[in-house]
């Protein structure tokens, strides 16, 4: 069975002709992945969850694909939809191609651009070796994008991915996402999971942003996927000198979910605003990790979580602050609040400080309580019904992340997505 499973892996790479290295990545993972351990979620209990399906495939379903093609080739900004580990639609406009600006699905970009690829894929943000999951994800990828930004270089318009997990076949949902924004560049990108069918499966979803010296990256994402898709899903910034990321990701799944949100400050100056808003529903469990580490000098990093939760379900926020000895005139900070509407649910908000430094500001703030009864009653007083005020409540508890997106129809869609998940739940 090990040596078939390898087999799998050298067939699916070879036919995405990928170069030697990542060939030799994957098989290297695929060993480590058994003996590595889990990474590490405070008081969330997912270890017996599916999430290391090894099923890899070639096979595509061509018949399906194309027949959705057709809804995507509309607007003009640059854009890349997947569904499954398939590209149905890429474009980026000819003045970006001609500034150097790379927008391109993850296999194209390792053969046409390798060295940029190899540099950064999973060595820096995120490494292979870390634990099972990020070992299992090297080794299992089979879909992503990469986003090169030039020295320099400022894309005004939002760059946009949309990933369809097909969960018609029986498949990992093994998606890498490579952000490298060179010096004194900028762009903002936003990112949009969900899933099409019902069928249980398995999701893993890596996203790595790596910000050179300056560079400015405004990262959006709403996570949207299917209620019996078991997810890992980890994103993290690797900053240096004077760069910065901003943040902005509403977690709206509907299954099992658990998150890495991380970002380390490795340059003085280097700066992260991370804004996550989550709603749990039914018995679902999502845990996040929220994590900022600084290391550069005068280095800030922000944390601001806000969840609800009802039903039956659970939600678990970690926020972690973490100033590394000779971070001086560091700034870390985090907020986290978790909104009951269900006396069966369960939250946690978790903070977490470790300072080894003591020339710093650190601080943080942390609730888990149910809707403000002063909130209801003035609602309730103008003649609003009860339904509608409490929806009311929570759109403006969610509403600092709500207002980060940079694009108004994604805005509009985390709006959508969170009132049917609460009249989902009524």
């Amino acid at each position: 069975m090990k040596d078939e499973k390898l087999n799998h892996l050298q067939t699916f790479s070879a036919f995405q002709e990928e170069p030697t290295w990542m060939s030799q990545l994957r098989l290297n993972m695929a060993e480590k992945a058994q003996n590595l351990p889990f990474p590490t979620i405070e008081k969330v209990n997912f270890h017996r969850w599916p999430l290391m399906d090894e099923k890899i495939d070639t096979e595509y379903g061509e018949e399906l694909i194309n027949s959705q093609q057709h809804q995507y080739a509309q607007g003009d900004n640059g854009k890349i939809v997947q569904y499954g580990k398939v590209t149905l639609f890429e474009q980026l406009p000819q003045e970006l191609v001609e500034q150097g600006v790379i927008f391109t699905d993850i296999f194209t970009a390792m053969k046409e651009h390798p060295e940029l690829v190899e540099k950064h894929f999973m060595t820096q943000a995120v490494k292979a070796d870390e634990n099972n999951l990020t070992a299992y994800h090297a080794a299992y990828m089979n879909s992503g994008v990469f986003l090169y930004v030039p020295k320099n270089v400022h894309i005004s318009e939002p760059l946009e991915s949309l990933f369809i997990q097909n969960s018609h076949v029986n498949e990992t949902f093994a998606k890498h996402v490579l952000i490298v924004a060179d010096v004194n560049s900028s762009v903002t990108y936003v990112e949009k999971l969900q899933t099409e069918g019902s069928e249980a499966n398995t999701a893993n979803v890596v996203v790595e942003v790596i910000t050179k010296t300056g560079a400015q990256v405004k990262f959006s994402a709403v996570d949207h996927l299917g209620e019996k898709t078991s997810a890992y899903i980890n994103r993290r910034g690797h900053l240096a000198k004077d760069s910065s990321i901003e943040w902005a990701i509403g977690v709206m799944n509907n299954g099992n979910v658990i998150c890495d949100f991380d970002s380390d400050l490795m340059g003085d100056g280097s700066h992260s605003e991370i804004k996550a808003v989550a709603i749990s529903t039914g018995r679902q469990i999502q845990g996040i990790d929220t994590r900022v580490t600084n290391y550069g000098n005068h280095s800030i990093g922000h944390i601001l979580q806000h969840g609800v939760i009802l039903d039956r379900s659970t939600l678990t926020f970690n926020g972690i602050g973490h100033i590394i000895k000779g971070a001086k005139g560091a700034d870390a900070q985090q907020e986290s609040r978790v909104l009951m509407l269900s006396e069966q649910a369960r939250g946690d908000a978790n903070p977490i400080l470790l300072i080894d430094e003591n020339e710093v500001t650190a601080g943080h703030a942390a609730s888990v309580g149910r809707v403000d009864p002063e909130e209801m009653f003035y609602l309730l007083s103008r003649g609003i019904q009860e339904e509608e005020a409490e929806r009311l409540v929570i759109r403006g508890f969610l509403g600092t992340v709500i207002a980060a997106i940079p694009l108004k129809e994604i805005r509009d869609e985390l709006v959508d997505v969170i009132d049917k998940k609460l009249t989902a739940s009524r």
